[in-house]
């Protein structure tokens, strides 16, 4: 059972991983893979984002960040069979901020 979980945590941590890399979020159909329909988040600015605000954002011509994004201390946890939240610290051009996201195995994989 450890073993299924660790692959479950790998699993979500390889797709955050994915949606954090400027050239993943630039397509639309490799996002689309990786975000539940059912997505939300609220931003580190209080705003609330679904799919299709986050797709205007990451695929609508704008400037791709100056470095990549520095992320430590990630880890995982299985709440539930099938559901994995992750935390991590992420380091954005001096714009630091703890994260967190839940990813649920869904018939098509993982998806935030």
């Amino acid at each position: 059972m450890a073993d299924e979980s660790q692959r479950a945590v790998q699993a979500a941590i390889d797709g955050e991983l994915r949606l954090l890399d400027p050239e993943v979020r630039a397509l639309p159909a490799r996002v689309l893979e990786l975000l539940d329909p059912e997505f939300t988040e609220i931003g580190a600015s209080g705003s609330r984002w679904d799919v299709d605000s986050i797709l205007t954002v990451t695929s609508g011509g704008t400037v791709p960040p100056k470095a990549p994004i520095k992320i430590s201390e990630m880890s995982g946890v299985v709440l539930a069979p099938g559901i994995i939240h992750l935390t991590y610290f992420a380091d954005n051009n001096g714009r630091r901020a703890w994260r967190s996201s839940l990813w649920r195995l869904t018939e098509t994989g993982w998806r935030m």
